[in-house]
């Protein structure tokens, strides 16, 4: 047997006992064991309480979801496994892939990046993360001793930080409200502040709080002609941009990063299977665990996901929480 993870209404999700499904293209397909999944919080938040907008729904499809938005919809897209089926060469071979939490998938090995054994599953799982930090990168790169702020240290906010310090930064600085974030980012060596602590005339800002406040100070601190890259998605929610006073005035640029596609300006020269690869590439930095704030057996996944996604302090430390997948023959245990 194996399971599947499916949504079936705003804020109920159950597992579902399946076939387990078997190669049947041998040469071009293979089937994987999973061994763990992450929720990613911002996304996965919009999806588990019904608030994808319909208008954009197809563009919003995780790329091996089941069914759709309007319910049941068995979505996700930061797993790991082992293959367990297919041709020789892959048999064995540890991966990750932009999946649904399921028990085993079957794919086309052209989807699925191979782990490097110095890169455990958990940290592989940050893929996801990474790929998006390096887009927000693309979107405007940094240049030689530019002043840097990234608005929101979640998971995203937090893998952003680490790949722009190794730029050759003038400054750079996280702002984040949550005081145990600046304390880990700062252990990491990174400057983290309060919102009303941020050094302005910032020459870039990233934002990826995901609340509109957090977008205001991102104007604010943004030095004139410097550019904002919003990276946060509200789903239904319509945010108040302040876009009055000084904002004409000052010539600011608000630009929006979606990981969707490839960034404009490596378009032409990247797809988003290189882009995935630097993202997996770029987890050689032990400091990436400390993103795995919490784990729990793949089977507890429908009541993490309600303490994941509503306010509360769980939410508040999540950044990544990731499920594992042992003893799934086992089945869901009785309680």
């Amino acid at each position: 047997m194996a399971w599947q993870y499916w949504t079936t209404s705003p804020r109920h999700g159950r597992w579902c006992k399946v076939d387990t499904p078997t190669v049947e293209d041998p040469q071009h397909q293979v089937r994987i064991r999973t061994t763990a999944s992450a929720i990613s919080k911002g996304t996965e938040t919009l999806v588990h309480n019904g608030q994808v907008p319909a208008n954009i729904a197809p563009l919003m499809a995780a790329p091996q979801q089941l069914g759709d938005f309007s319910y049941p919809v068995s979505y996700g897209y930061l797993a790991v496994g082992v293959v367990d089926q297919g041709p020789a060469d892959w048999l064995g071979k540890r991966v990750f892939g932009l999946l649904p939490h399921h028990s085993h998938h079957i794919v086309d090995p052209a989807e699925l990046l191979v782990i490097p054994d110095h890169i455990s599953d958990q940290r592989a799982l940050l893929t996801g993360a990474a790929e998006t930090a390096i887009n927000i990168l693309w979107q405007h790169p940094p240049r030689f001793a530019d002043r840097i702020a990234i608005v929101g240290a979640g998971m995203i906010g937090a893998t952003t930080a680490l790949l722009a310090s190794r730029f050759p930064l003038d400054r750079l600085e996280v702002v984040e409200t949550n005081p145990q974030r600046r304390e880990l980012l700062t252990n990491w060596g990174i400057t983290a502040v309060a919102p009303d602590d941020a050094a302005d005339d910032c020459d870039l800002v990233v934002h990826v709080s995901g609340h509109q406040a957090g977008l205001a100070r991102a104007l604010e601190i943004t030095g004139d002609d410097g550019t904002v890259i919003e990276a946060s998605w509200y789903g239904e929610d319509s945010p108040t941009v302040p876009l009055g006073a000084d904002f004409h005035a000052r010539r600011l640029n608000l630009i929006a990063s979606q990981v969707g596609q490839v960034a404009l300006g490596q378009r032409h020269r990247r797809t988003t299977a290189q882009r995935r690869q630097a993202g997996l590439e770029a987890l050689d930095d032990p400091r990436f665990d400390d993103l795995i704030t919490g784990v729990s057996a793949w089977h507890e996944l429908p009541d993490v996901m309600d303490a994941v996604t509503e306010p509360g302090d769980f939410a508040a430390a999540t950044m990544c929480h990731v499920l594992t997948y042992d003893q799934i023959e086992r089945g869901i245990p009785d309680v």
